[in-house]
């Protein structure tokens, strides 16, 4: 049976606002928000309606509340508008082979579609990256950063920004994974052979070479992180 509408609660418009100064990148990743009472001050609401505020926040995974240190931001405005939907789709009991799928479906197209749309610019800063890479690499530098700087590169230049944000989001949800595995010098080897085969395609605008260098490479990562465990798809 149909119920009247309750008209929208104050911690609504907390959660709005805040959301769109991290939008607007106002608010970045890793900045700590002002204390319980001075949000209780700027919004004239209640501590109570402050609480329950960042309580959704968290359900957002937008921000996280550490305890004796106050509340951070956890989302750029790379990825504010995709991070909701990401906390609704996936939770921490699920499989990450499950996760990776994911990856598997959507970075072969972002490839193929940074072979067509790359600009000049965007190419030089991907070989940029594949150099830095190769350094880190030779003085034993763990290179999860760079390594996400390159999958983030092709995401903008394929020139599709929900792809890009939901990239974004996924190398989140698998970053601790990642540099773990990056660890691994022979890991890190594969992950820069795979990039520069995959930019070398990108660079003479090859889609389906670009498309497939990334599924190879991704299915090399799989191999590596999960010992060739199944996942996707078996409703876990």
């Amino acid at each position: 049976m149909l119920k009247a509408v309750q008209k929208r609660r104050a911690y609504q418009d907390v959660v709005t606002q805040i959301v769109d100064l991290i939008e607007k990148g106002m608010l970045k990743k890793g900045d700590q928000l002002p204390t319980e009472r001075e949000l209780t001050e700027n919004f004239r609401v209640s501590r109570t309606t402050v609480r329950e505020a960042i309580r959704c926040l968290e359900s957002m995974w937008l921000v996280e509340s550490r305890q004796g240190n106050g509340t951070f931001v956890l989302a750029s405005s790379e990825n504010a508008g995709v991070q909701p939907l990401c906390a609704a789709l996936f939770h921490e009991r699920d499989d990450l082979t499950d996760i990776f799928y994911i990856r598997k479906i959507i970075e072969p197209s972002i490839a193929e579609l940074a072979a067509e749309n790359a600009t000049s610019e965007e190419l030089t800063e991907m070989e940029a990256i594949l150099k830095e890479q190769e350094r880190n690499l030779l003085v034993g530098k763990n290179n999860a950063q760079t390594d996400t700087a390159f999958h983030m590169a092709l995401a903008r230049a394929a020139k599709n920004r929900v792809l890009r944000r939901l990239v974004h989001a996924l190398m989140d949800l698998l970053g601790e994974t990642r540099t773990e595995a990056l660890q691994n010098q022979r890991r890190a080897e594969e992950s820069l052979r795979g990039h520069q085969i995959i930019f070398a395609a990108v660079k003479t605008a090859d889609c389906a070479g670009a498309r497939e260098s990334m599924r190879r490479h991704l299915s090399e990562i799989e191999n590596t992180l999960f010992k060739k465990k199944k996942g996707g798809g078996r409703g876990k």
